[in-house]
């Protein structure tokens, strides 16, 4: 049967453009009105004449902090606002003004640029509770709905006791549900609102850091049932490529493509952001959002130089968006020349290239995340995986979604499960769970167990269909570590990132380049299997040699003759036989 590509894909380029709609953070349109909600930061040297007479020479550079360097994001209306915080200091709320300008009190508000006076209500409520611990939450609609935490629970793995996988029971509106934590989790609807659990407290107990500024047992965010995740229009998918294309690391998931995980590493950078793989200065990424560009490379914006909500680096771009989130795209190959500091950036207005500039290991890839405030009072990480899943549905209206992620690592001779049960379809209902191991093995349903015997990184194809006869591919690796003989720390398998494009509406006979790079090993070379019948092809990436070298991937193109989808394998292994193995599932449409 003919493959034909979602029409949502060519839909969502043909309304591209309406997409690139000048954002409400920034509706120049308020500074005409009197001392109402007055969006955001403001412009840049003017004057403008205010309600009671008093002049305002407005500028981008003024941010209101209160404790912990944490910008104050308030409900009520400027004047509101300055009638209560009036001068420059007003008990321990301080106002930095990048240039001493004289400001009245019913301008003040506007003046903010740490986070926008008026920000976007966000349709979810988030709440940090301790176990026992419930709450009431408010939605703006006016509805309400209580929470209460009952238990949590971390499973840990036996080779760097890191989470694996974290649970809490909750009780909604008096009925009690399990909800699995992160690790590419959707919300779930129960007592009549939808509902996650982004993170637990069991993660900081051997986390590099705190990044999602949490102190109880765990974070909750509920929504009204039914109700989108984000307010429609106002986000789309950031990268222009299919979903799972390559690579990822989300959702608290340890960092590991680049061989990362290592048995040694006892603090565990779990990837609270959300690293989508692609190729090195080909893949192209958008601005998920419109804002306000506050970081742009090494340039900042004067009032965000010391922000907590930031970092500065040659490879990034931060943007403010009307919610007061802060969006960063990091190890960019090239920054859109069309993305300047201090201006406005649109919806789905290009940023740049994936790359792997910066602090990115050896791989290429986006690292995406947003920061916020948080209930406890502290800038963090907002959980955005769910927000990628809604917009890339939007947009590009995908029958089936197969997920056979978050990664393993384990020892040799241990059980490891595979877990397809997180896949999607818009059907609601998924027919079969194929999988094929990388030895041969098949076996089938959404979980699965196995044990290796040798070390090595495998990727075990899961294939999902519907009841039309649709199918939709992706793969779980498996990092299998040898246990200590004779001496060695460890006996650690080389690890491989590969990434293709385009990878959007492939075409019979379009060219396509395919990139790999194997890292742990610079012994041999990496083999392409295509899965049309062609012949392999040979290629040699420098074995992440130098991480940062422009010449560290290989790249090579292939044209597939006909529609269908294709497994494409790339296989690379070391001096003492042990193979890393890497996938990439393409999709040819019909003409």
């Amino acid at each position: 049967m003919a493959v034909g590509c979602p029409a949502g894909t060519r839909e969502w380029k043909r309304r591209q453009v309406a997409h690139d709609r000048p954002d409400r953070l920034f509706d120049e349109s308020a500074l005409n009105s009197s001392c109402e909600h007055v969006p955001g930061a403001v412009q840049r040297n003017k004057s403008r004449k205010r309600s009671g007479g008093c002049q305002t020479t407005w500028s981008i550079g003024a941010i209101l902090y209160g404790d912990a360097g944490v910008p104050v994001h308030t409900e009520e209306p400027p004047c509101a606002l300055a009638s209560t915080y009036t001068g420059c200091v007003a008990g321990n709320i301080v106002v930095r003004l990048s240039l001493a300008l004289p400001v009245c009190a019913c301008c003040l508000a506007a003046l903010l640029s740490g986070a926008p006076a008026d920000p976007e209500d966000p349709v979810f409520r988030a709440v940090d509770l301790d176990l026992g611990e419930s709450r009431e939450v408010h939605f703006s609609n006016g509805t309400v709905a209580s929470v209460r935490l009952i238990a949590r629970d971390e499973i840990r793995d036996s080779v760097r006791q890191a989470v694996r996988s974290a649970r809490v029971r909750v009780e909604v509106n008096g009925h009690e549900t399990m909800l699995n934590c992160g690790n590419y989790r959707l919300p779930l609807t129960v007592g009549g609102v939808q509902i996650d659990c982004p993170v637990t407290k069991g993660y900081l107990a051997n986390a590099r850091t705190n990044p999602w500024g949490l102190d109880k047992d765990a974070r909750l965010r509920v929504w009204p049932a039914a109700s989108p995740l984000l307010r429609p229009g106002t986000y789309v998918y950031p990268v222009q490529q299919r979903w799972f294309a390559s690579d990822t690391q989300m959702s608290n998931e340890p960092s590991f493509v680049d061989g990362s995980e290592e048995p040694a590493r006892k603090r565990v950078y779990y990837h609270y952001g959300l690293d989508i793989g692609g190729v090195e200065g080909l893949t192209h990424v958008i601005s998920a959002t419109g804002g306000l560009v506050v970081v742009r490379g090494n340039g900042v914006l004067p009032a965000y130089r010391d922000s907590p909500y930031i970092e500065i680096n040659y490879d990034g771009v931060i943007v403010l968006d009307e919610r007061g989130w802060f969006h960063w795209y990091f190890h960019l190959a090239r920054i859109d020349p069309g993305v300047t500091l201090g201006s406005r950036i649109r919806i789905g207005q290009n940023i740049g290239v994936i790359g792997k500039e910066g602090h990115a290991g050896c791989w290429s890839h986006l690292h995406y995340e947003i920061r916020s405030l948080q209930p406890s009072g502290k800038p963090g990480i907002q959980e955005g995986y769910a927000f990628l899943w809604e917009a890339y549905q939007k947009q590009y209206s995908p029958d089936l979604i197969a997920v056979a992620r978050p990664h393993s690592l384990a020892w040799v001779g241990e059980e490891v499960v595979l877990d397809g049960g997180s896949s999607w379809s818009r059907t609601g209902k998924i027919e079969r769970y194929d999988w094929t191991f990388t030895d041969g093995g098949r076996a089938e349903g959404p979980r699965v167990k196995r044990v290796y015997a040798k070390p090595g990184t495998y990727s075990e194809i899961l294939k999902i269909t519907d009841a039309a006869g649709r199918v939709a591919y992706d793969f779980a690796v498996v990092q299998i570590a040898g246990k200590p003989e004779n001496g060695w720390t460890d006996r650690l398998p080389p690890t491989i990132h590969a990434a293709y494009s385009p990878a959007l509406d492939a075409r019979p006979g379009q060219t396509l380049t395919f990139a790999v790079r194997t890292c742990r090993t610079t012994y041999g070379r990496e083999i392409w299997r295509f899965g049309d019948g062609s012949a392999p092809v040979v290629v040699k990436s420098d074995g992440c040699a130098e991480p940062a070298s422009p010449k560290g991937y290989a790249f090579t193109r292939h044209a597939f003759k006909k529609p269908g989808d294709y497994i494409v394998r790339v296989e690379r292994a070391n001096e003492r036989g042990e193979r890393a193995v890497g996938h990439l599932h393409v999709r040819v449409c019909a003409q």
